[in-house]
């Protein structure tokens, strides 16, 4: 034995990168600044970047998926601005 193999750690180098998780893993479509700013997939506001990032839009269910999105997160914005012009215009 050598005085230097005791605490030889050589063996790293012989396990090569660890592989990246698949695709289809949560958490894997979030924009850059997402993540910088500390949004995961387990969070709301990141799950839902998460969801919308992983639609495809070659999918035709993947592109009605992303209209109800619109809608949904988009009705109550028309409908505020509609209560504002009849409160204040009218």
């Amino acid at each position: 034995m050598h005085p230097g193999d005791e605490y030889d750690e050589d063996f790293a180098d012989d396990a090569g990168p660890e592989p990246a998780p698949p695709y289809w893993f949560a958490g894997q479509h979030l924009p850059s600044d997402a993540t910088r700013m500390g949004l995961t997939h387990h969070v709301p506001d990141g799950a839902l970047l998460d969801f919308a990032g992983s639609l495809d839009g070659a999918n035709s269910r993947h592109r009605i998926a992303a209209w109800l999105l619109l809608v949904v997160f988009g009705l109550p914005v028309v409908f505020s601005v509609l209560r504002f012009v009849d409160a204040f215009l009218l």
